[in-house]
């Protein structure tokens, strides 16, 4: 449907992040009730699994990893689970998250189900692969990182306990409303912005999420501007990049750089939603198929691919030139 243009890519967006969701949702549910025949149940154990990234604001591609956090609760006094053979409590919710992890990357005849990626919980990989709810909002109220809070803003429960996702999502919301040290604020986001630039970006204006000026400025200024006025939505759409810029405070994005933002938010959701679906190797306009610049050109409804390569490199000068402007 993306292809014959009968969905547009933020559509696209969501639906593949709705299947995602429910597949965890229902692989987890599975893991769960094979887990709890060998090793029991922990006391009042609770488990809620975090989308981040573009899993958690709903903009997903074809060929996107899913960012999670697993984290769970349990009655104070439950110190091992109450099966034949009895886990730590912290040890369980751990070998559990493990079982996940294969189950969801499994390799079947068809190819990986998914790739999962845990680096976003407290300490990245050095840290448990599950993290008591308490913790994790320990820490994300004292000692996380300004990346870390950028990444908060993206996040959103998405299965297991109904009552343990509420309840982390309001303790999210009261993390992002905290008021914030702008100025250091800014200067964190600037300095990872640059240290992104010095890894990964390059010259191909096709790359539209590491470019100099590409979908990554627009997230980092959506998220600084997030910060910056205390804002933490609330709604089915409420952490998509779009909306925290539609929310932003003219005193920090002026109207008129807001509107170009989200035009070029869009342009570089279309351009990256028909990439991944198409080809895994990065786009040279080149030796591309035929059919797929053809694609391109009638997504963006421009004449031809070298007219698109011109487009996506002013958009990006001028994405870029209003994200240092901002951050300055």
């Amino acid at each position: 449907r993306l292809i014959k243009r009968t969905i547009t890519p933020a559509v696209a967006g969501r639906a593949f992040s709705d299947l995602a969701e429910v597949l965890i949702g229902a692989m987890l549910d599975c893991v769960a009730e094979e887990f709890a025949r060998k090793h029991g149940k922990v006391e009042g154990g609770q488990i809620a699994v975090l989308g981040m990234g573009r899993l958690g604001s709903r903009e997903l591609t074809a060929g996107s990893d899913l960012d999670l956090i697993l984290l769970y609760d349990h009655a104070p006094e439950a110190e091992y689970s109450d099966g034949p053979r009895p886990l730590a409590s912290s040890q369980y919710f751990i070998r559990l998250t493990q079982r996940l992890i294969a189950a969801m990357s499994a390799p079947t005849a068809e190819g990986v189900i998914y790739e999962l990626d845990f680096r976003l919980r407290p300490s990245g990989n050095a840290g448990p692969l599950a993290t008591h709810v308490e913790s994790f909002l320990k820490y994300q109220r004292s000692e996380a990182w300004t990346w870390e809070h950028q990444a908060l803003t993206r996040a959103r429960p998405l299965a297991g306990s109904l009552q343990l996702g509420a309840r982390i999502e309001t303790a999210i919301r009261e993390v992002l409303q905290a008021s914030a040290d702008t100025g250091k604020l800014g200067k964190d986001v600037r300095e990872m912005r640059a240290l992104i630039d010095a890894e990964k970006a390059g010259d191909n204006p096709f790359e539209v999420k590491t470019a100099k000026g590409g979908l990554i400025d627009i997230e980092f200024a959506a998220q600084w501007a997030t910060l910056s006025a205390g804002v933490a939505m609330e709604g089915e759409r409420a952490n998509s990049v779009a909306a925290m810029l539609a929310a932003a405070p003219d005193r920090l994005i002026a109207a008129a750089d807001r509107e170009k933002l989200e035009e070029a938010l869009a342009l570089y959701n279309g351009v990256l939603q028909v990439l991944r679906l198409c080809i895994d190797e990065p786009f040279d306009p080149a030796s591309a198929p035929r059919g797929l610049s053809q694609m391109i050109c009638l997504l963006l409804d421009l004449p031809d691919i070298k007219t698109v390569e011109a487009h996506l490199s002013e958009t990006q000068k001028s994405v870029r030139t209003i994200f240092d402007r901002l951050l300055k």
